[in-house]
């Protein structure tokens, strides 16, 4: 941590290197890299492949769902839907007992998707892994999601 003052206000900062926010968008540039270029090759963005992940795990979602557990912005999302049911991998019905809402779920198209490409995902993943070691990847997804949990 560094003091420093410039015209009477002492200001103290903190190192790029020791900057959490800082820190985090360095490690998830790392991560995200070569899946990037894994979904570059399959013919979709990060989000989109989100949204899938995220519907293959649930039989049907509402967007609003949808958007939270992909980390999606709703605006967003809509257009993403609109693209991936374009493509075949998402249907959108009804809601069962609120006609208002809309009801997603992934195609078989989409399911196959996502199966096609988890081999690769998952060679990415087990790359990471075996840079870090289990033990170390364990606790740092268990301190991502407690951090993720605080609400401060």
């Amino acid at each position: 941590m560094d003091e420093q003052e410039s015209d009477g206000v002492k200001r103290v900062s903190i190192s790029t290197e020791k900057s959490l926010p800082i820190a985090l968008l360095r490690a998830r540039e790392s991560v995200m890299g070569p899946i990037r270029a894994m979904l570059a090759n399959a013919g979709v963005t990060e989000q989109q492949w989100r949204v899938l992940r995220v519907l293959d795990e649930n039989t049907s979602m509402d967007p609003t769902e949808i958007a939270e557990r992909s980390c999606l912005l709703l605006p967003s999302l809509t257009r993403i839907l609109q693209t991936l049911g374009e493509k075949g991998y998402v249907d959108r019905s009804p809601h069962p007992t609120d006609g208002r809402r809309l009801r997603i779920t992934i195609t078989p198209s989409g399911r196959n998707f996502i199966a096609s490409n988890m081999a690769e995902s998952e060679r990415i993943a087990a790359r990471l892994e075996s840079h870090l070691g289990k033990d170390k990847m364990e606790m740092l997804l268990d301190l991502l999601n407690e951090l993720d949990g605080l609400r401060l």
